[in-house]
């Protein structure tokens, strides 16, 4: 399974990119992998307030339904039209084409409870 190494992952299986304020989210190959085909995604509207720890979108499988969270508080700043009918670009593409959305994060200096791609690895090894 692939963890790209720029990215932070957090303990409930999403991908971080940070850049600046702006922070992407999606979820990793480890939980698309454990959903299965992604059939529909719940999206958020920009402009909503988000708290960390918070729902950001819900995920519906044909195995299950998933929560999003974001690790940071912060606003919507733009949801990923693109999955809209193509929703299994969430499965193809997790870190690419299948991000969720980007926030506008109100501070992102407190990283402790993100893991870098070998830790994230380790904890999944461990599952």
């Amino acid at each position: 399974m692939n963890f790209p190494a720029d990215l932070l992952y957090t303990n409930h299986d999403e991908w971080v990119r940070i850049d600046g304020d702006v922070v992407t989210i999606g979820i990793s190959a480890y939980a698309q992998d454990a959903l299965g085909e992604i059939v529909y995604v719940e999206m958020p509207d920009a402009g909503d307030e988000l708290e960390a720890g918070g729902a950001v979108c819900e995920i519906e499988s044909v195995k299950a339904v998933a929560e999003v969270y974001s690790p940071f508080a912060g606003v919507v700043l733009e949801v990923n039209e693109a999955l809209d009918g193509s929703e299994e670009s969430v499965n193809s593409d997790p870190y690419g084409g299948g991000w969720l959305v980007k926030i506008t994060a109100s501070d992102t200096s407190d990283r402790s409870s993100l893991l870098d791609a070998a830790a994230y690895e380790a904890k999944i090894a461990s599952a």
